[in-house]
Order: C-alpha cells, then structure tokens, then sequence
C-alpha cells in the first residue's frame, strides 16, 4: 500500500476467483480524496464489481446554504457503473479559486495552485423520456498529477476488457437525408466517439448508392480493420449500406415457394444453396453465422451495425433504442450495445409478365410494401425538395386516388394461429363488433426480450421441416390496395404503435399484412387507427393478418405497382421472400420495459 499525502491511498488489492481463492491477476483499487466539482471534497473509491462510487468529506463554501441555522450540502449523485461510463479523460491544466475551497480541500489544492482533472463521462436514462440515454459529467480534481492519471489508467484499463466495445468503424454520413441534415447530425455526436477513443473514418456519401458500391467494393482485408459500419442516415440509407455488406458475404438458398411458382420459372426453378458472395472462399473470416440454412461469413468477429437516425421516419431505430434520439444511438454504438436483427432475403425473378427470369436478390430490414406503400414512395420522390412533408403529401394523393392491384400471394403457413379470420357478421360492418373484446393480447419486443435472446438453433426455421410445425402453403388471389411485410414492428412518427405491434426484433418471422380492395372510407379507417397510439389497424374485416410467417411468394396481374424496401424502390412482376433469424447484430440495446 502506498500513500501518496493528503490522506490519498492508491492500494493494490487481490481479487479472488469463484472458488474463493487469489485469481492470477491483482486488479487495483483506488482510493483516493479528490475535489468534486460543484459539491466538495469527496472520497473517491473503485471497488472490484466495477462500481465507483464517492462520499462528501467537505462542501465547497459557495454550495452552502443557510436554513435556520442548518446548512446543507446539493443533492447529487454519490456513484456510477463502470458500464455507464462511457469515456475518461485526463485534464492537466486548470485553477480553482480560493473561496471555493474548504479548510480541509486547501490541502489538497493549495491557493492558485496548478491542479489535474479527472472527467468521468457517464451515461444516464432521462427521467421525462425513459428511451433516451443523456450526456453525464463528474470532474474530480487534485494537485498531484499522478493521482489523476492513475485514476484514468484503472478506468480504461476495465473498461479495455469490455471486448464488445468498438475501438474502429467505418462512418457513412447521408447530407441529403431527412432534413438535409445528415452532416449536422454527425457533427453533432462525433464528440462522443473522439472522448471515448473510437476511430471513425467518415465518408460523406455524393451520390445515389455511393454507400453501397463503396460496401461492394470493400475487400475482407479493408473491412476487417473495422468493428462495424455506422450509417447516419434514415432506413433506406441504410438499406443501401446493407445490402451493399450481405450481397457479397451472404450464402443462402432462394426463397422456398410451392410447386405451382417454381415451375413458372422453368430452367430457374432450382432453389439450391446460390452463392453471391464471390469473397466468401478468401480463407476465415473470424465468424461464420450458420442458421436457417444459411451462411454469413463476417469480416471479424463482432462486426456489427450501426445507425444514427437523420431521416424522414427512422423506424429501425426507433424499434432498436424507443428513441429517434442521436445522441442515445451514438451513445449505444460506443458503449457497445448488441441486439439481434432479423433480415428478409427478396429475389425478383421477373420484372415484368413477359420479361425472361433473371434473379435479383435484394435484402430488407424493417418493411416490404407493395401498392399504397409503393405507390406513396414513388409518387414522394417528385416532391424530395419538401423533406420529410413530401410522404404526407403523397400519401395524399395516392389516397385519393384509391388505386387497387390484382395479385396472387402464397404463405408458407407456420402455425394453425398464423391467421386471423374475421367473425362471420354482415358484409357491410367494416369494424369488428366488440372490438376490445376481440383485441390480441400484444407482447411487445422489449429489451432482453426472451423471444430474441433464445437460442436460433431451436428456432422454427433451424428445425427440419418435419419438426417445425409447417401445414404447407395457403394462397390468395384477388385485388389489393396494398400488401406488407413486417420484419419488425416499424413504429414511427406517423404510426406510434407501428403496423404490427407485437413484432419481434429476432424471432425469425414476418408478419404478411394484405388489404383487400374496399371502400376509400374504410380504407380510411385502417389509416386513422395505424396513427393512433394503441389502435388497433389489423381489426377489420378487409385486412388478413398472416402471423408469424417465414416465406412468401408474390406474382402480379395487369397493371402492377411497384415494391417499397426499407424506403426503396424495386420494381418486381414476381418474386419470392424468406426471412433470416438474427442475421445482423445492430449496436443497440432495445426498448427498454
């Protein structure tokens, strides 16, 4: 043990193992009396669970107040988890004036002294919004510089051995995203990745699929010097990034489909393990995902993805974090945080009736949409100078124009509860008689959701087909305002609860959601509650609801609209869709309960 004077204590204290015996490593325990900033000299200590924690030796003078004779000392927090930290930093340069210092402080600051800065940067959950993570600072200081810069070493050093933290990551920044503040937006947060010692290489993208042809273009060798890859940028922007990522380091068979579609295809009706990852033999790299008959060969071992909400909806993030907060996103990249994401693999094998079947496999996140979504899409890029206002307009315009497709739709059926029937009742009552009564129990995906964190290896789409519960598939023929699939809930601004509720994160499935030609004014109906918190869109006799599906096929008649990926365009006659459980880790935490 050591005394470095002024009553501060820098000892080295053996942790034991789980056997209650001496580990082979000794990790040390500072203890030490510092002054506190805005509160007074404080006894400062670290203790082996990773908790550090002070206690008021002294106010300052000028935090006093006087009540009836009482003094009192400001309320302020007295510890923080290693896990809430999220930078320290070693200041050495300030002064503290006299009359702030306490009899007992001034030995340990001497009058106009030279003092050294301890800066604890925390992380904190804002009180008024639960989902937010806010900016936390504790500055301690003190007149011997080795004091300070032993604090700072311990604290790195523990939180060095946090493996899942990125230490380097690859930045694409969207300027024309959202607002057009895409650049502002990562100007914004890139304190935080410099203050916790994280390497960003910043591309600010220039043109339309810059991100993904700089993706597609990446070698293992450039990849692998990464943690991940952070997109600043809403879901389509993203959506770029990712399949620019998995169109080279993804393995997987097509999409199953029943006997009637793959014979449609003729010579292309092989569904057999295709490969377009022409990088994937360059030797190993660090994991290899091998699930739901798939393979994803990773650039290292814990790379993941990242994203930083700058656009018109952000619904990722929004089921991801309950935030559309950059300074939480930012926050949770940082620290760290993992979350699995399912991905849905879309092949187009026609674009048009009489086109010739050229496969073109594309991949979503959040959502698949086709009619109204589609059209709304298409109609919204004429109108980009207006920001995210144009989706509002031309969901207007769509709306009123009431256009319904012909289409047929197969679902690989999973459960006898993957549809929903409506009651019997007359043709005319567009809304379900008892409609609280008749409500799903929702379970919403929360963080350490035990539906997400169960092991994929049980999951229905790992078993073979005979363990899995699958009744063969169910096809639909008819006119639709608009068909969807929801990867998750797809919560945002315009739809607080999301589409579908209850949809996981990771569980492995879609939810297919086709609305049958009806009515302007029932249609209306749908809408009004889909932007109603706690509506229930889903509760009509027009909207088939097929829960919990892993694949489906798609082939239009007539007139066709056009498919809308994550906020993308993809014009497809005919394809077919299956998901991926937990393809992708994403840096986030969850919605918290």
């Amino acid at each position: 043990m050591e005394r470095n004077g002024d009553d501060s204590i820098l000892a080295h204290e053996p942790i034991a193992d789980s056997n209650g015996g001496i580990a082979g490593e000794t990790t040390a325990v500072l203890s030490a009396n510092l002054i506190l900033d805005n509160v007074g000299e404080v006894a400062l200590a670290l203790d082996s669970d990773g908790l550090l924690s002070w206690r008021l030796l002294e106010p300052l003078r000028s935090d006093r107040s006087d009540c009836c004779g009482i003094k009192r000392s400001p309320l302020v927090a007295t510890s923080i988890k290693l896990a809430d930290v999220y930078a320290v930093e070693f200041v050495d340069h300030g002064l503290i004036p006299e009359s702030n210092l306490s009899n007992p402080a001034r030995c340990l600051l001497s009058e106009d002294s030279q003092i050294y800065h301890l800066v604890i940067h925390g992380v904190q959950t804002s009180k008024c919004h639960p989902c937010r993570c806010i900016l936390d600072k504790y500055v301690f200081s003190h007149k011997d510089r080795q004091i300070c810069q032993t604090w700072v070493n311990l604290i790195n050093s523990r939180l060095d051995k946090e493996m899942q933290r990125p230490k380097n990551l690859l930045v694409f920044v969207h300027p024309k995203s959202g607002k057009e503040n895409g650049r502002t937006t990562w100007e914004n947060v890139s304190p935080i990745f410099a203050r916790a010692k994280v390497h960003t290489k910043v591309i600010v993208t220039e043109r339309a699929s810059h991100a993904y042809d700089v993706m597609l273009a990446a070698t293992k060798e450039e990849l692998s010097q990464y943690d991940g890859v952070v997109a600043v940028g809403g879901d389509g922007f993203f959506n770029e990034i990712l399949n620019g990522f998995l169109s080279l380091w993804h393995k997987a068979p097509y999409p199953p489909a029943p006997a009637d579609f793959v014979q449609s295809l003729g010579d292309y009706g092989d569904f057999s393990m295709h490969n377009t990852n022409e990088r994937g033999d360059e030797g190993d790299s660090g994991t290899c995902y091998t699930g739901d008959g798939s393979q994803l060969l990773l650039p290292k071992e814990g790379f993941r993805f990242g994203i930083i909400p700058a656009g018109s909806t952000d619904a990722i993030v929004i089921c991801t974090t309950g935030a559309r907060d950059p300074i939480t996103s930012a926050l949770q990249i940082v620290m760290g945080k993992n979350v699995p994401l399912d991905i849905t693999q879309i092949v187009r094998w026609r674009t048009t009736a009489e086109s010739k079947v050229e496969p073109c496999v594309r991949y979503a996140a959040s959502f698949a949409g086709y009619g109204f979504y589609g059209d709304v899409i298409t109609e919204s890029e004429k109108y980009r100078w207006m920001g995210p206002k144009r989706y509002d307009y031309a969901g207007t315009k769509v709306f009123l124009r009431h256009r319904s497709y012909e289409a047929e739709v197969a679902v690989l059926q999973v459960n006898s509860e993957e549809t929903h029937p409506v009651e019997g009742g007359n043709q005319h009552r567009h809304f379900r008689a008892q409609r609280g009564l008749n409500k799903r129990q929702k379970v919403i995906c929360r963080v350490n959701c035990e539906i997400c964190t169960a092991n994929p290896a049980v999951s229905s789409q790992s078993k073979p087909d005979s363990q899995r519960g699958e009744m063969g598939w169910l096809s639909f023929k008819g006119r639709y305002l608009s068909i969807g699939a929801a990867i998750i809930a797809c919560r945002n601004g315009r739809a607080p609860d999301g589409l579908v509720a209850d949809a996981h994160l990771a569980d492995g499935f879609m939810h297919l959601i086709l609305i049958k030609d009806c009515p302007r004014a029932f249609y209306l109906g749908h809408l009004l509650q889909l932007a109603k918190r706690d509506g229930d869109p889903l509760n009509f006799e027009f909207v088939e609801h097929h829960k919990e599906t892993s694949a489906f096929t798609f082939r239009s008649s007539g007139n066709s609209s056009i498919w809308n990926l994550d906020g993308e365009l993809f014009q497809a006659h005919q394809l077919s869709a299956q998901v991926f459980r937990g393809l992708i880790n994403l840096f986030a935490s969850g919605p918290p309960v």
